[in-house]
């Protein structure tokens, strides 16, 4: 029923847009690393229909010591589709890429809605929360595999 695949950066529009950038352009789901060379997308299908995204991008943060870092950006589940295990499914898909790729620590900045789904699949939060103009209350979280 479900499928998980690489896609393009610009193929996560359509989940990006509607669910992180809703009411604003298109341009706005554009992220500065969707085309580095070290960056992967996924897809989650269901029945055929692109519902869930989720973007790995390498990129250290100066809040860890850890060499081999990447930031998760742009997980999403389209509304109609949230709170069924889609996005549990995203996140396992990513962190076995990231294991076969000897990735040390992955974190993100985590909308405060989407705290409890993190901390629920094992992500501790650093440091206290701040705000995101146009975006809102934000977590920075993460997880060792190291």
């Amino acid at each position: 029923m479900s499928q998980i695949k690489f896609i393009s950066a610009k193929e996560t529009y359509v989940v990006r847009h509607p669910v992180l950038r809703e009411g604003r352009p298109i341009e706005d789901c554009a992220f500065d690393s969707d085309e580095d060379e070290n960056t992967f997308h996924l897809g989650l299908y269901f029945d055929s229909k692109l519902v869930g995204v989720a973007s790995y991008i390498k990129n250290n943060s100066k809040l860890f010591l850890e060499k081999n870092q990447y930031q998760l950006r742009g997980m999403a589940v389209l509304k109609e589709y949230q709170k069924k295990g889609f996005g549990d499914l995203l996140l396992n898909e990513g962190e076995k890429i990231l294991n076969q790729k000897k990735v040390d620590i992955l974190w993100f900045n985590a909308r405060e809605i989407a705290f409890n789904f993190y901390k629920k699949n094992n992500y501790q939060a650093i440091g206290d929360a701040f705000n995101i103009p146009e975006v809102g209350l934000h977590y920075v979280m993460f997880k060792n595999f190291s």
